[in-house]
C-alpha cells in the first residue's frame, strides 16, 4: 500500500514584482497550514517522506510542515522537478519515488496538484486551495503503477476555519 500527500502552496504574496519562483507566501499561510496541520496530525502515516518544489512559496509551506511533523532531514528532499504547472509532469515524478518509500507528501503548483488528486483518487474537486491537503492511497507496492487510488481525506483551510 503506497500513500500520496498531495499539499498545494501556501497563499502566495503578490505585493513585490518577482519573478513566479521567487514569489513568498503571505501571512495568511501560516494560519492556513497551522489549521491543516492540527487537523492532519491524527492521520500522519509513519516514514513520511517530504518532497517539495524549489519555488519559495512551496518551499515554505514544506518547511512549516517539516517541522510541525517532526520530519529529519534525511526525509526531506527539494526538488527543481516539482516545479511544474503540469499534472502530467507532476505525476510522472511522482512515479519516480523509490518502491521502499510507503508514504510521499508533495508540495506543489496548481493546477497540477488538482489534476493529480483528480486523477488518482476517487473524488473530483474543482480546485485544491492553497494549503490544501489530499490523501490518496493505493493498492500498490510500486509508485510506478499508482492509478485507482481511494481518496482518504482532504483538508482545506476554508473549511476548517
Amino acid at each position: 500500500m503506497k500513500k500520496l500527500i498531495l499539499v498545494r502552496h501556501g497563499k502566495s504574496s503578490w505585493n513585490e514584482d518577482l519573478p513566479d519562483h521567487e514569489r513568498p507566501v503571505k501571512k495568511r499561510a501560516y494560519k492556513d497550514a497551522e489549521l491543516v496541520l492540527n487537523a492532519f496530525s491524527g492521520f500522519v502515516p509513519e516514514e513520511l517522506m517530504l518532497w517539495s518544489s524549489d519555488a519559495v512559496r512551496a518551499l515554505t509551506t514544506a518547511k512549516i510542515s517539516r517541522e510541525e511533523l517532526n520530519i529529519p532531514e534525511p526525509r526531506f528532499q527539494v526538488r527543481h522537478d516539482l516545479y511544474t504547472f503540469d499534472s502530467g509532469s507532476l505525476l510522472q515524478v511522482i512515479k519516480t519515488c523509490e518502491n521502499a518509500v510507503e508514504n510521499l507528501m508533495i508540495f506543489g503548483h496548481n493546477p497540477a496538484i488538482t489534476g493529480v488528486a483528480n486523477s488518482l483518487g476517487d473524488q473530483h474537486f474543482s480546485n485544491v486551495p492553497t494549503t490544501g491537503l489530499c490523501m490518496i492511497e493505493f493498492e500498490s507496492n510500486d509508485w510506478s503503477g499508482i492509478k485507482n487510488g481511494k481518496t482518504l481525506l482532504y483538508l482545506f483551510p476554508k473549511n476548517l476555519r
